[in-house]
């Protein structure tokens, strides 16, 4: 039978093609056993039990009910490090915007295209754009994911001194980061520091709001403030009276609203970071692997809402997968359903994530629907699926 894939945003075709024959595309989300979305809310749909997974062609997943979706057993994967350089250009183009007001002297060369003295009158115009050099300068990267990593990398080479701070940088990470970085446990130290601060973390409890009144008061009058991260990560009424005051000289960001489009010194882009060719494609391939991977073996790979487990390829043997909570003695439960059957487990894993948990078994014999059954009926048990 057919996996059948269903786009809530239209995905790029070198990642859908990497779905083979035993896929259909379709375009009833009702009857979908993974969806792929970019932008597209979910929060008010209805999940399936028949859907089994939902990838985001991209790094964020605030249009995903992500507890909903984990209590129906439904894996949510992201695709992060996919649009990370396209995030990373974008935010060296935003140091540069806030730093030397090119927005300003592009508007007045276009009011004035059809001055016959426009090249005399850019010679005593020129100076009410002036700024001021990136080199030399501190930058403070909130945050050592794929995207802060890469920033933080690139500063250094742009002649910058980087302030790195990240309490749960990866290995992955921390080995490609560049020895020049600054590696800052407080971060106070940065806001106290750095005359440039870029954001790059998750929308979590912790985070929402993080850049707020009390983090202004600590920073350099005249610092710039760069938000490609979140929206929410930066508290708006704020950081408006960070502006007016002179505390904050510039607040360039890629999440506009009413609350601050418009106000003076702010540089609002319409959500630029991923929209590059590159990105795109990068995300869709990551996602449409991410989803094979997942209905062929099982395998959860950058999952947010599970955790990551790997079995390798489904060979000769029945798999089974189960979604389940994180409780005592479930393991045990598992392999006792096939041992009353006479069956075998030759392999098992099992990896917990706050309150869930998935396991992958593999047995010598293919699982009956009385074997099904007998698994959902543990308590605890959330979905349970053959391969």
């Amino acid at each position: 039978m057919a996996v059948k894939v269903n786009c809530l945003n239209p995905i790029a075709a070198c990642g859908m093609e990497l779905l083979p024959d035993t896929y259909e595309i379709t375009d009833n989300y009702a009857d979908a056993d993974a969806v792929l979305v970019r932008s597209a809310s979910m929060h008010d749909l209805e999940l399936s039990d028949k859907l089994l997974c939902v990838a985001r062609a991209g790094a964020g997943v605030n249009n995903i009910p992500l507890d909903k979706c984990a209590e129906k057993g439904v894996v949510v994967f992201n695709t992060p490090g996919a649009n990370a350089n396209g995030v990373k250009e974008l935010v060296v183009a935003g140091l540069l915007l806030a730093s030397r007001d090119l927005m300003g002297g592009y508007n007045w060369v276009k009011e004035n295209a059809s001055d016959e003295n426009l090249a005399k009158a850019v010679e005593k115009q020129k100076k009410q754009y002036a700024g001021n050099e990136i080199a030399g300068k501190k930058l403070g990267v909130i945050g050592l994911g794929a995207i802060g990593a890469k920033v933080a990398n690139i500063a250094v080479r742009l002649g910058m001194e980087v302030y790195g701070y990240d309490p749960f940088v990866s290995v992955d990470a921390a080995w490609g980061l560049s020895k020049y970085i600054k590696h800052i446990t407080n971060v106070e130290d940065i806001y106290k520091e750095c005359d440039y601060i870029t954001i790059h973390v998750p929308a979590l409890p912790s985070t929402k709001g993080m850049l707020n009144a009390d983090a202004f008061a600590m920073m350099k009058d005249g610092v710039r403030i760069l938000n490609f991260a979140r929206d929410v990560l930066v508290n708006d009424e704020d950081i408006k009276a960070a502006l007016a005051s002179g505390k904050v000289a510039k607040y360039v960001t890629d999440f506009p609203n009413p609350a601050i489009a418009g106000t003076e010194n702010v540089i609002a882009l319409p959500h630029l970071g991923a929209s590059t060719e590159e990105s795109e494609d990068n995300c869709a391939i990551m996602a449409c692997k991410e989803i094979k991977d997942f209905m062929e073996n099982g395998n959860i790979k950058n999952s947010v809402n599970y955790p990551n487990v790997n079995m390798g390829v489904c060979g000769d043997t029945a798999r089974v997968t189960i979604c389940h909570k994180n409780i005592p003695n479930m393991l045990t439960q598992f392999t006792g359903v096939f041992a009353k059957q006479g069956g075998n487990v030759s392999g098992m894993i099992s990896q917990a994530k706050g309150e869930y948990a998935y396991s992958i078994l593999d047995i010598d014999k293919v699982p009956t629907e009385d074997d099904i059954n007998a698994l959902l009926a543990i308590d605890g048990v959330i979905k349970v699926r053959a391969i």
